[in-house]
């Protein structure tokens, strides 16, 4: 849940040096900064060799790829630093033309110069050479023109500014705000867009719709990370951020969807001290909801569970499918399967990742900290779309939890969504239902 389509990468000044005389020490610097920012995320294809690009991301007007960011010379063999700078900071490639904004160069706009040239020389000297030409955009003429997109830079990216802490600010929030907003361009999928596609907001500065929650992108809500319990990190503390951030798990939550991606890249290489500063950074961030309270539990679905009453529409199904792992109470097991009661991304008010991990599953991914792995199935192939409707709505009804009405039909359409997406192995999983 997140683009980063970076385009060029060069040496720390105009001219050329060899890799002999970078200071290394600038090199690991740079390896760092480009874990925090998972920059091999998005600029490696599937099976693809790291940072030789060709991943596509789909767009509202058609499909862009990612860009070969190695040294060859298919890639950033002849850039300096100041093409470099220009193109990851101001969003202007080295031929002049603005970068699509799925690559969020208004979030790199904060990044300072030391941290950029440590990415340089990682990026000259610490990745390996891949000769592999970047691919044409699919985005038909004439909305593949170049030309307009020079305008929204020009309305929409901010001026490019070295990050400055306000000089009475907690160090380590600052730290973590410098993160947040700058490299690890969190508000690029926690922020909602507008319909001119900016994020409405770039910083807690510019108001309470900064990491407030984004529309579906590929089947995965990207959820608020303000301060509220029922959708947002209200009932997290700092030491289960950092646990999360860290494992991908915490005592009640684990990871999916993008997410998933962004903990394996990077957040698990990140230091403790870093981490940290992330978590105590979002959790300085307020409610939205002025009338936001703590999640009370409700017992009474679990007591009627326990005594065999599955009367409650979707009861059955959840029995069937779901209990063994998530339990009839809701709670789950710790660090292996997450909690459903009060969980904040159950109660979001659009429920397409709920449906959608019902319909396709999910992996806990390993970390070096967590090592296991665990598997949620996809139940397509199982559930038809009323049965999952109604599943969807017990879980978001039981235990406390407070969601919308999901419909059959909603199903349907994430389902269809998905068969356009979905490998032919999972194809006939998606379709025997529909």
């Amino acid at each position: 849940m997140k683009a980063l389509v970076i385009a060029t990468f060069a040496l720390l000044g105009s001219t050329s040096i060899n890799a002999a005389e970078v200071d290394q020490n600038l090199i690991k610097q740079g390896e760092y900064l480009a874990r925090a920012g998972d920059c091999v995320a998005c600029h490696t294809a599937k099976d693809g060799k790291p940072f030789a690009g060709g991943l596509p991301m789909e767009t509202p007007i058609g499909t862009i790829y990612s860009t070969n960011i190695t040294p060859d010379k298919t890639g950033l063999g002849d850039y300096s630093f100041e093409d470099f700078d220009k193109a990851v900071r101001h969003g202007v490639a080295k031929n002049g033309s603005t970068l699509y904004p799925a690559m969020p160069y208004p979030s790199y706009a904060s990044v300072t110069e030391p941290d950029m040239k440590a990415l340089y020389a990682y990026f000259m000297h610490g990745v390996a050479p891949v000769a592999q030409d970047n691919k044409a955009s699919d985005i038909p003429w004439p909305l593949s023109m170049r030309w307009p997109l020079a305008g929204w830079r020009w309305m929409f990216a901010p001026a490019v500014a070295d990050y400055q802490a306000a000089p009475d600010a907690d160090a380590v929030v600052s730290r973590g705000a410098y993160l947040v907003e700058g490299l690890g361009h969190c508000g690029a999928c926690h922020t909602p867009r507008a319909l001119t596609m900016q994020e409405k907001a770039l910083n807690a500065g510019e108001g309470s719709a900064f990491l407030s929650g984004s529309a579906p992108l590929e089947g995965w809500i990207a959820k608020s990370l303000r301060g509220d319990h029922k959708d947002g990190l209200g009932s997290w503390n700092e030491a289960q951020l950092v646990q999360f951030l860290k494992t991908g798990r915490s005592d009640r939550s684990a990871v999916f969807g993008g997410m998933s991606d962004v903990v394996t890249h990077s957040m698990q290489y990140m230091t403790d001290a870093d981490l940290t500063a992330i978590a105590r950074y979002l959790k300085s961030l307020p409610a939205n909801d002025p009338n936001d309270q703590p999640h009370p539990y409700d017992k009474q679905v679990a007591q009627a569970l326990w005594k065999g009453d599955d009367s409650k529409t979707g009861a059955s199904v959840y029995i069937d499918n779901c209990a063994a792992c998530h339990r009839t109470d809701g709670h789950g097991y710790t660090r292996v399967f997450p909690a459903l009661a009060g969980n904040p991304v159950l109660q979001s008010e659009d429920p397409t990742s709920l449906i959608h991990i019902v319909l396709k599953g999910g992996t806990l991914p390993a970390t070096h900290t967590a090592p296991s792995t665990f598997t949620m199935p996809g139940f397509a192939w199982r559930l038809s779309d009323q049965e999952v409707a109604d599943v969807v709505n017990f879980i978001r009804t039981s235990w406390g939890n407070k969601g919308s009405t999901v419909d059959s039909s909603d199903v349907s359409k994430l389902r269809k969504s998905d068969m356009k997406t979905t490998s032919s192995d999972d194809l006939g999983q998606l379709t025997q239902h529909n």
